[in-house]
């Protein structure tokens, strides 16, 4: 198993790896990205996301899809973890893990201060295995989103100042 930054030649195992996590995630419907969408994001001259990518005989069959976020207190980038995903067949066989050590010790030579992400409260298996590395649930805190016709709603809204 090799662990390396997606390329390009990647892209249709990526999108196809996004749509099984959107299946997994009974998310399927949310789905609209398309590999032109998913190429120009990861391959533009300043790119906002990254991809990491574990491959097994020449297959893609994992990925972590990344971007950076920031932390006013302290006052340093942190790695915000999109999505992990390992296709089912192969799950408890370390790509998972390998995958995370792998941004782990990017976060460590970059500078990172902190390495974040989501997981959906009924997902135990993931819970599970982010305790058994040593992550912490941020349990008092809750997510928001504004998105959809809220969000134009509100960026064409009237402002009051």
């Amino acid at each position: 198993m090799l662990i390396r930054f997606a390329t390009p030649r990647d892209v249709p195992a990526i999108v196809g790896l996004i749509s099984d996590l959107a299946d997994y995630e009974q998310l399927a419907h949310e789905t609209v990205a398309r590999d032109q969408d998913i190429h120009d994001a990861l391959f533009t001259e300043n790119p906002h996301v990254f991809c990491h990518v574990a491959e097994s005989d020449g297959k893609v069959v994992g990925l972590a899809l990344w971007f950076l976020n920031f932390s006013t207190f302290h006052g340093s980038s942190g790695l915000y973890l999109e999505d992990l995903y390992v296709r089912e067949d192969l799950r408890g066989q370390g790509i998972g893990t390998a995958l995370m050590s792998e941004l782990a010790q990017l976060c460590v030579a970059r500078g990172y201060t902190r390495f974040q992400w989501w997981v959906l409260d009924w997902n135990n298996p993931s819970i599970e295995f982010y305790k058994s590395i040593g992550a912490v649930a941020m349990d008092e805190w809750t997510v928001f989103r504004l998105s959809g016709d809220p969000l134009r709603a509100f960026g064409e809204g009237p402002r009051h100042i």
